[in-house]
């Protein structure tokens, strides 16, 4: 069984999971969950409760845009996608996660020793 990601964990990066997943396609909310649990092999599981506020956040920031469609079976769904705004946003938010990553790693490394 892989272990899961700690809500805490999950909950300061999750708008740039959801900016990372939209930049792939258009999505409604439960395919962007569904989407990032299969990218990370099941160790990122994003409830309901957490994404739809997030949306909600990213839309009102103007970072992602909505629009009512139909999904594979047939059901009425609001569809996210970027803006140009979330493009930007998510590429200046990759660039501060790794150089946080780094720091991190370099950290933890000092740490085993």
């Amino acid at each position: 069984m892989t272990p899961r990601a700690q809500p805490d964990t999950l909950r300061g990066s999750l708008d740039l999971l959801v900016l990372k997943t939209l930049s792939l396609e258009a999505m409604h909310g439960w395919g962007i969950s569904r989407r990032i649990q299969q990218l990370s092999e099941g160790v990122l599981d994003v409830n309901q409760g957490s994404l739809y506020p997030a949306l909600q956040r990213l839309e009102k920031d103007g970072l992602i845009t909505s629009d009512w469609g139909t999904t594979d079976n047939n059901r009425q769904a609001r569809y996210y996608r970027l803006t140009a705004s979330g493009r930007r946003s998510l590429k200046t938010e990759l660039e501060s996660w790794r150089r946080f990553a780094i720091g991190l790693e370099a950290v933890l490394r000092s740490a085993e020793s």
